[in-house]
Parts: C-alpha cells; structure tokens; sequence
C-alpha cells in the first residue's frame, strides 16, 4: 500500500454518503459484483463490511477471500480501488456493537428494525489503495477548526455553574463555534426506560419534555448501546414523535394523545448525529444534532462532539455534587403565607392522574412523570398552607415523589418543569432564590383534582 494513500488519507470516502462497489469471484472465476452502503472504518491498514444475508459475496469470500471496492470521495468525486483480504468476521466485541448500533439506528429511523439485523461485522485487511484517474473537483474548504472549535465549546462550559446554564451554553457554543443550528439535549429517565428532552436550540418548538423511549430512533439506539451514530444521508419525512403520534391515533388511542409533547425535529432532516451523554460510566442521556445538508457532519465532527457529550457528562456530575453539598448545610424553608401578591381571579383546576403522575392545567396538558409529580407536591403545598419556598433536600427525601435516587437528576427534573410553565402558563412560574432553593409563584387561585 502506497505511503501517500492509506485508509485514514481516504476516510471521507468510508462515510456511506456513496455506496461502495464490492466485486468478488467464485472459485470457478464467476465474478460478481454488488453495493455496500458503508465500507466501515476500523484503522490505518483495517475495514469492515457488514454481514447482515448469507448473499452471493460473503459465498464467494468465504471460499476466495479476496475483494475489490471502488470507493469515492462524496466532495471531489476522487474514486478508488481497495485490494481487500478476509481476515474473520467478528460477532462480539466493540467494532461488532458499534456497527450494529449504527444499523439499529438507521433500521429504526426508517421502520426497518425487524429487517436489518447485522450478524456480524467482517474484518478485512487493505493490501493496497490506487486512485482511478479521472476528473476531480476541488475539496471545499473546511467549516472550522474541529480542535479550536472544541476549546471554544469546552471553556465556555467550563464557566457555568448552574445546571440550566449549562445545558443552554453548551448548545449555544456549538452553534458559535461548530455552526451547528439544530441541537438539542435529551437526559434518561431510567425508571420509564425514556428520554426526555430538557433543552433544545434552533427549532420553532422548544420541545422541552418530549420524550423518546430507549432503543428507538437513532436517539434512542445510541442510549441504548452507548456509542455515538452518525447518519450522513438520511431523510426523514416525519419525527419520531409524529410517527408516534400517527400510529397512536390509526391504533384507536386519540385518548391518550394529548400527553404527547412533539419531540423537535427538522422536517427533513439530511445528517443526523447523536452521542450519549455518559455520568458515573453509565448512559445519562443523549446530545443530538442535526442539519439539512448532506454529510454535515463528518468524523472530526463525530470525535470532537464526544469530548463535548463526555465533558458535559463530567460537568453535569460536579454540579450535581456541588448541590447535593449546599442542600446538605441547609434546612428546608417553610413559609405559611404566600411570597408577594396572593392570587387573583376564577380558580383553575388543576388534574393529576395517579396512574403515570400526567398534570393538566385546565385542559391543557403539563407534564408527567417525576415532573409531574414535584409539581404537584407543589400546588398541594401550596393550595393547603400557602406555602411557596421550597429547597431541592426535601423533593430528594419526599417519598410521594418516587425519586429512584440522586442519579436520576433531580435538577434536570425541576429545569424541565420550570421551562414547561413558562411556555404553557402565564401564572404560575418557579423562580430560583438560592444554590438548591426556589420559589413558586401562583397567580390564579387553583383547585386540585386528583385522578387515581
């Protein structure tokens, strides 16, 4: 193999964008000659195709395991020939997750999950790259530097030290220095096997509290699996959420759809790039982005946005600590007269169903889950004693609130409710007085129904 070709030097062209042109013989020199969606990058002198069918190919290789693979570059349509040689088909370990992860992922995107199934990935060892002469157009420029782009994401999450702040900074900064217009931050929810998103950039639709359940989408395989999936030419007419919703309502559930929260999502959404988000060396949740554009984000970008999914994992835990060491040191507040004005106006009722803690506010839907449940420890608080000071101690100890533990993140809990009434209700806010302490602020009378 050439000095000035080797498979790192060609990389761009292993990114599925163009599908690749495997050729192999049968022992008696029939040649045939197929696609492969993704020539998978193992390292310097290493590929790997995927092994999903006993086709006609892996038949020939398995008895002349020799193969020719006519790859091209998708920007400067640079083409060229790998001279391959089987070496053995892995059916475990990291390479075989990976790429299964990343199938998962694009067979659950498209409704597909029960089709592709990789069985196995098989590794081959490049003998050789020789370019094929032809016209080629010239590389664009490149949109940034993908280290200095990482320093500038990374100090600015470095400054913050609030929860909130962090997750909008961190998406902010990619925007400034990646230009990435379209991100969002989903966290897991571990007890409901779920998602939720906490905060997004770039969308109409904040999508705060929407939620996607572990192992669908490209989203939720990543969590799933703990591996970052790129897709770089996918197309998606409907979210993930809308499929949901569709088949909810041609299912006979329209009952029930009004607890859904539209996950935000590009209509057509071309490169897709999602990354987990790892605290105490498990899955925390998922950082997501996405474009419009073909091959928006590239393998830099790929390696570059996990420093910033395992910085903000690593952020995400200090600030917990840092919490959990002032509610420590402090006693919960209890006030017996309302903070400011008292409320005004005709009472809004406000509905709990016990059976998975979902809040409306009148006939508008609020929120669920643990959220759910602090919130409506709240009202009750407050619709009984007046009370409207309240610390983030005495929600990890309220056994009515079903708190699996200090893992479960509460502050992204309260962030993820405060962010919901400021979107979905004009009189009643949550507004931080303290580190671990805030305050909620009731405008209407309300009158509490609970739904067992």
């Amino acid at each position: 193999m050439s000095d000035a070709l080797t498979v790192d030097s060609i990389r761009p062209c292993l990114e599925g964008s163009v599908p690749a042109m495997v050729a192999t013989c049968a022992p008696d020199g029939t040649p045939n000659v197929t696609y492969a969606s993704e020539v998978h990058y193992v390292d310097q002198r290493h590929v790997a195709l995927s092994f999903q069918f006993f086709n006609k190919t892996r038949e020939n290789i398995l008895a002349h395991p020799y193969a020719t693979v006519l790859v091209a570059h998708p920007e400067t349509a640079a083409q060229y020939l790998l001279k391959l040689r089987y070496l053995r088909t892995e059916e475990s370990g990291p390479l075989f997750e990976s790429m299964k992860a990343k199938l998962a992922g694009i067979a659950s995107h498209t409704g597909m999950a029960g089709v592709f199934k990789l069985r196995g990935a098989d590794v081959y060892e490049v003998q050789s790259i020789e370019r094929v002469p032809g016209i080629e157009l010239p590389a664009p420029p490149r949109r940034c530097s993908p280290l200095a782009a990482l320093r500038g994401v990374t100090q600015t999450m470095a400054a913050q030290t609030e929860l909130a702040a962090l997750l909008d900074a961190t998406l902010a900064a990619l925007q400034t220095y990646f230009g990435i217009d379209y991100a969002m931050v989903l966290l897991l929810d571990a007890r409901r096997d779920r998602l939720f998103t906490v905060a997004s950039r770039g969308y109409p639709d904040s999508g705060i509290g929407s939620e996607i359940p572990v192992g669908q989408g490209v989203i939720g395989v990543a969590a799933q699996h703990n591996v970052p999936i790129r897709i770089m030419h996918m197309t998606s007419d409907i979210a993930y959420s809308r499929a949901a919703r569709s088949a909810a309502l041609s299912g006979g559930l329209a009952n029930q759809i009004e607890t859904e929260i539209p996950l935000p999502g590009l209509p057509e959404s071309r490169s897709q790039l999602a990354v987990p988000i790892v605290l105490n060396a498990a899955v925390a949740g998922v950082l997501y982005v996405e474009s419009p554009e073909d091959s928006r984000f590239g393998y830099d970008d790929e390696d570059a946005l996990v420093a910033v999914a395992t910085q903000l994992g690593a952020s995400i835990a200090l600030l917990q600590q840092a919490h959990a060491s002032a509610e420590a040191e402090e006693v919960a507040a209890r006030t017996d007269a309302a903070a400011g004005a008292a409320p005004v106006g005709e009472p809004v009722v406000v509905r709990r169903y016990r059976v998975n803690d979902s809040v409306f506010i009148g006939d508008d839907y609020l929120i669920k889950g643990v959220a759910g449940s602090i919130f409506w420890k709240l009202v009750r608080d407050f619709t009984g004693s007046g009370r409207t000071d309240f610390s983030n101690r005495e929600l990890r100890v309220d056994p009515s609130i079903r708190l699996p533990d200090i893992a479960d993140n509460l502050e992204a809990r309260l962030i993820l409710l405060q962010r919901r009434l400021a979107e979905r209700c004009d009189f009643l806010r949550i507004e931080k007085t303290g580190r671990g302490r805030f305050r909620l602020k009731v405008g209407r009378p309300l009158k509490l129904i609970e739904v067992t």
